[in-house]
């Protein structure tokens, strides 16, 4: 957007997460810019604010981004700064950091991914946080035809519990027709063996390793459940891919899925929960009814997603900041 003389409004945007990083708030910082670009905004992505000119500051990660946040107000306190949470600032729980907390005292507005993240916070910061659920648009694929598919897109890292998914297929009669897959790069060496073992165990598991985005989402949409087993979640953006692709998810009982899916989802399990897990795939793998409820379910969440509900989202909260947003323009 053009303010006033005509100049674009100038945003920066603060990530821990370095160039290239494989990481979620890498990922969330890119979208970000993409959406804010969408809208006439000339955007820069920066590990840390270098000092340069900017009408607002975006900070995805209120501890690891707080020295910039810190230092933009110290020098700019006539200019609105912003901290998008992350899933480690609020979960397990909010830690009291000294910087953490000072960056989120002179933040004018919170941004949290899901509708449940606002409740960890201190209860003085509640009112400034703002939802904006991450947008996706729907990838076309012909669902599998040969076995009830699961699929899995994380990363291999602990907080993923990524082989989770494995532990409760190995509960199911062999003779079950379904089979999980999972994406994702090896960022835990440990998990990365475990997987390798798991295949050699058990032939309906499949881990293919990290994928491009683009063979991601078709994995996804030709699947017939996404299972996410994170024990902490900010709010992934795999749940929105699947949500857009209309494909049922089930998810462990964290506030980053149901702040998105509700408390009343019909397919959530306690975070590792094997048993619970494998007996919510085998209901969906032989129960018709049970399986179109849950897609009916997941088709009803899917506006939630749309780039549009985004996009506004996001214009109404840099017009709260006080940025001269006037002009409108379509993703």
């Amino acid at each position: 957007m053009a303010d006033s003389l005509g100049r674009r409004v100038e945003i920066a945007i603060v990530t821990p997460a370095p160039r290239g990083s494989r990481k979620g708030n890498r990922a969330t910082a890119l979208r970000t810019a993409w959406m804010l670009r969408s809208l006439g905004c000339h955007v820069r992505v920066l590990e840390r604010w270098d000092g340069s000119a900017c009408d607002a500051l975006i900070a995805l990660h209120a501890l690891k981004s707080s020295d910039s946040v810190l230092r933009f107000h110290a020098l700019h306190p006539e200019r609105p700064a912003c901290i998008v949470l992350a899933g480690t600032d609020i979960y397990p729980s909010w830690q009291a950091d000294p910087a953490a907390t000072a960056a989120l005292e002179c933040s004018k507005l919170l941004v949290a991914l899901q509708s449940e993240a606002a409740t960890a916070l201190p209860a003085r910061f509640r009112a400034r946080v703002r939802t904006i659920v991450q947008s996706a648009t729907p990838a076309h694929a012909s669902r599998v035809e040969d076995a009830f598919q699961v699929v899995t897109l994380a990363h291999l890292r602990p907080v993923k519990d990524p082989l989770r998914g494995l532990a409760a297929l190995e509960m199911l009669p062999a003779g079950m027709p379904i089979r999980h897959v999972l994406a994702g790069a090896a960022l835990d060496e440990g998990l990365a063996a475990a997987a390798r073992e798991g295949m050699q165990r058990e032939p309906r598991f499949h881990w293919v390793g990290e994928l491009d985005r683009t063979r991601a989402r078709t994995l996804l949409a030709s699947s017939h459940a996404c299972l996410i087993a994170s024990l902490g979640e900010g709010g992934a953006n795999v749940l929105s891919e699947a949500l857009a692709c209309s494909v049922p998810v089930i998810a462990s009982d964290i506030p980053g899925n149901t702040g998105i899916l509700g408390r009343d989802w019909p397919a959530l399990f306690a975070p590792g929960d094997t048993m619970a897990l494998a007996e919510l795939l085998r209901r969906l793998a032989t129960d018709a009814a049970h399986r179109a409820e849950l897609e009916r379910r997941t088709r009803a969440l899917a506006p939630l997603v749309t780039p549009d509900r985004e996009r506004a989202l996001w214009l109404a909260l840099l017009r709260e900041l006080g940025l001269p947003m006037t002009e409108k323009r379509r993703i």
